[in-house]
């Protein structure tokens, strides 16, 4: 999939192995794989059913998704498709999902 970041700062992090370390320390790892899943994945079907427990939001962070990382750790993201494919009652088609934007790393609990 292509992947976006919401800030050029948080694409200057993940985009580097070091800096990833620096910031989110014993998480490396875990983002690294993450982030290697996400760009290996067709759409976000493929991704749903991958490890890492990736999920839909609810609440005020409905339409976003997240994965686990090292724990309380998860990395949220939303689709990125212009316009984003929606069935007729408003779902998002998983399988049509070709480009998602990460949000953030955060502990949301």
């Amino acid at each position: 999939m292509e992947i976006k970041f919401k800030t050029k700062k948080l694409a200057k992090i993940l985009n580097s192995k070091k800096l990833i370390k620096k910031h989110y320390g014993k998480s490396t790892q875990k983002i690294m794989m993450r982030l290697y899943d996400i760009n290996a994945a067709n759409n976000l079907e493929i991704l749903m059913i991958l490890p890492g427990r990736y999920h839909k939001l609810k609440g005020d962070k409905s339409n976003k998704f997240a994965c686990d990382l090292k724990h309380p750790f998860r990395l949220i993201f939303e689709p990125n498709n212009d316009p984003i494919p929606t069935d007729h009652n408003g779902n998002i088609i998983y399988s049509k999902v070709t480009k998602i934007k990460i949000l953030e790393i955060t502990d949301y609990h």
